[in-house]
């Protein structure tokens, strides 16, 4: 499915429309350069690159010898995923909103190191990595670190089980942070959110996501991860083809649309992108100073 610079992608069935680079304002020179970068070893690990413009499909390329029909390992990606399951379960009224306490979607499921902080700890804290638990894959001795995770069978409970974090002296405490939070990258967080998601739903993630999302968009093929339990591992790793992954994106671009169609809502899409915790100062800037603009321009222009 390698596409010919200058010629649009092969169309298919999956919904799709497609274009040549030059008929949206795409010069051919930038494109070949990148290829050229990329045989020569240059860009090294690239499997599959792919360009939407003006919501078509304009180039389209594979260079690991997997072609069009292999499921990408979208690794932590899986995450955004994750987050419009839950704005869709929000907009269906199954979770009452993100300031839900997660316990009260488990029916109070009881844990290890009893704290009443526990019992406040919301879907926003574990969908934007800032709850209070002692949790960080950045660091190889916390005890939420997702390698820990992994060595237990029922990943939820491992989740549960974690004590509070400490803030010594030199890291600021979530008062004192922008966006009141503290964030600490903590994947076991949003992978207990498919335990939320199967409890309030009363079907499997990948049922309700295949139902409320994947069908609308056309994607057939979605390879989840499980835990030890049969849990849909929702904090990385599935696996979808890079046309599919790309449709997820130009989701986004839309607003929350796909072929004229509302699959999640506008509200949540401006709320998914808005800063609510700071990973670092050069992160931030890269969000307000270039992504954030860049999709306000997109939904203008849109409109």
């Amino acid at each position: 499915m390698a596409a010919q610079i200058g010629r649009a992608p092969q169309p298919t069935s999956d919904g799709w429309l497609t274009a040549s680079p030059d008929s949206v304002g795409i010069s051919q020179e930038p494109l070949a350069k990148m290829e050229q970068a990329i045989r020569s070893g240059e860009f090294k690990k690239i499997g599959s690159i792919l360009v939407a413009r003006h919501g078509k499909l304009i180039y389209e390329n594979y260079f690991d010898g997997n072609g069009g029909d292999a499921l990408r390992d979208t690794r932590s990606a899986s995450k955004t995923i994750t987050g419009m399951l839950v704005g869709i379960a929000i907009e269906q009224h199954l979770i009452q909103g993100v300031d839900t306490p997660v316990l009260t979607l488990l029916d109070k499921r009881p844990a290890k190191n009893v704290d009443s902080r526990k019992d406040k700890i919301t879907v926003e804290d574990f969908m934007t990595m800032s709850s209070m638990l002692e949790c960080n894959d950045w660091n190889d001795f916390s005890q939420g670190n997702e390698e820990r995770m992994y060595l237990t069978e029922d990943w939820v409970q491992f989740t549960l089980d974690l004590p509070i974090r400490s803030f010594p002296s030199w890291e600021p405490k979530p008062q004192d942070s922008p966006y009141g939070r503290s964030f600490s990258y903590c994947t076991a967080g949003p992978t207990t959110l498919a335990a939320v998601l199967e409890h309030v739903s009363k079907m499997t993630v990948a049922e309700f996501a295949r139902k409320n999302l994947f069908s609308l968009l056309g994607i057939e093929r979605a390879d989840w991860k499980y835990s030890p339990t049969g849990l849909a591992m929702t904090g990385g790793g599935l696996g979808l083809a890079s046309r599919d992954l790309l449709k997820l994106a130009q989701l986004y671009a839309n607003g929350g649309q796909w072929a004229g169609k509302r699959v999640v809502p506008e509200s949540w899409v401006r709320v998914s992108i808005a800063p609510h915790a700071r990973i670092d100062e050069q992160t931030e800037r890269l969000l307000t100073d270039y992504i954030l603009p860049a999709a306000a321009e997109k939904q203008t222009s849109a409109h």
